[in-house]
């Protein structure tokens, strides 16, 4: 059953614009709330209080605009620079005691924003750009700057630069971020891909060079040509690992011992689509995993399960119930027809376990590792990658001579996810 992934990207850049937002805000009551209880000192009070007017319009008129980046356009900011940059030169004329004194300007912090846009917006070039101008102003404006002037316009200056430094920094790993979940979920679906491969095509290519060369003639022919194709696909599958020469020649492992590490018989293909009938078509409706895994009891597999139905979400029951039908193949291919296998289920609280026992031959030492250099991926994908796309996991214990155990464990949240 596959499933679309999907990469979600969240902006690190979102909580810095409402901060920016709710900052304007407050600085300009706070401007405002200097000039109410100090107007006495202005000697034209009037024009202080035709900017603040002005700056108060512009301030809620424009929160739109420091909502998001797109929308801070740079017409916005040279503007609102421009009016930050009025204000502290109208300082003066408003109160002409402010070249002598070390008060506030007309905007007083709210410069601030408007050079925290730039930063934001642009980095650290661009706040550097903005909080140098600023300072000019600032300078112009004392007429003979004292030391807290510049100690003001310096700690403007280097906090705008580090903050868009910062910020250059949170978006470059936003960017990295939003590439390593999409290399994620593309590597996810190949091998979602090559799971259904592994249990069709894959398996009806091997029967074929079987049957082909048992028959031999024409049969042999067409079975070579299903061996290469074999192959060839196996290769792709596997990422461009290339198979042995053997495995080419005979579709069998190269040391010729039994052990599931090699593909499943030709039934898991046709088990895919046993298991789609008994599913619901809603994906994430519960789904008694018994069900499923009673489709593959026979006089030689055996079925243990609880008394009470064992529920998990349609599509990790079907991913479930295909790991159990890949590990029952590789009993049936490499332990013979003779080999007796065992299902047993347990139902948990927080977990499903799946145990899937032969009593066949075994694995001998490397062999899981030798089938997946040769392309052969069936423990790899159709099992293991099975349980770790359900949040799972998939472990093998095999001792030659003593046959094999799959045991596959299900937590109940991460599958339900």
């Amino acid at each position: 059953m596959a499933r679309r992934e999907r990469v979600v990207r969240m902006s690190v850049e979102l909580p810095l614009w409402r901060a920016l937002a709710g900052y304007r805000v407050l600085t300009m009551v706070y401007a405002v709330l200097l000039f109410v209880f100090q107007q006495d000192k202005f000697e034209r009070p009037a024009v202080a209080v035709g900017f603040l007017a002005v700056m108060v319009v512009w301030t809620l008129a424009t929160l739109p605009k420091v909502s998001n980046a797109a929308r801070c356009t740079r017409g916005f900011l040279i503007a609102d620079l421009t009016l930050a940059l009025t204000g502290i030169l109208l300082t003066p004329l408003a109160d002409a005691q402010a070249q002598t004194q070390d008060g506030p300007t007309l905007p007083s912090i709210w410069t601030a924003g408007s050079v925290l846009a730039f930063a934001i917006k642009g980095g650290w070039r661009w706040a550097g750009f903005a909080s140098s101008l600023v300072a000019v102003a600032n300078i112009i404006e004392r007429g003979q700057p004292s030391r807290d002037t510049f100690h003001n316009v310096l700690l403007v200056w280097v906090a705008s630069i580090a903050i868009g430094y910062v910020v250059e920094v949170a978006r470059a790993s936003e960017r990295t971020l939003a590439r390593a979940l999409e290399i994620e979920a593309a590597t996810r679906e190949r091998e979602r891909l090559a799971r259904d491969i592994h249990d069709s095509v894959l398996q009806v290519l091997a029967m074929v060079q079987r049957r082909g060369t048992a028959l031999g003639g024409e049969a042999a022919e067409l079975g070579r040509m299903a061996g290469e194709q074999e192959v060839a696909l196996r290769s792709l599958v596997a990422g461009g690992l290339l198979p042995s020469p053997r495995s080419v020649a005979d579709g069998a492992p190269s040391n010729g011992s039994a052990g599931p590490a090699d593909d499943a018989a030709p039934a898991a293909g046709g088990t895919r689509t046993a298991l789609a009938g008994r599913l619901p078509e809603d994906p994430d409706e519960p789904c008694d995993v018994r069900t499923l895994l009673a489709s593959f009891v026979s006089s030689r597999v055996t079925l243990s399960e609880p008394g009470a139905p064992v529920l998990l979400p349609a599509h990790a029951a079907a991913e479930v119930a295909a790991a159990a039908g890949a590990a029952l193949d590789n009993v049936r291919r490499h332990a013979g027809t003779d080999a007796q296998a065992w299902i047993l289920v347990e139902d948990w609280p927080d977990e499903v376990i799946v145990t899937v026992r032969d009593d066949g031959p075994g694995i001998p030492e490397g062999r899981l590792a030798q089938a997946e250099g040769e392309g052969r991926m069936g423990v790899v994908l159709s099992i293991r990658g099975r349980l770790r796309d359900l949040g799972g996991t998939a472990e093998l214990v095999s001792v030659p001579g003593q046959g094999t155990e799959v045991e596959l464990r299900i937590p109940r949240g991460k599958a339900e996810k």
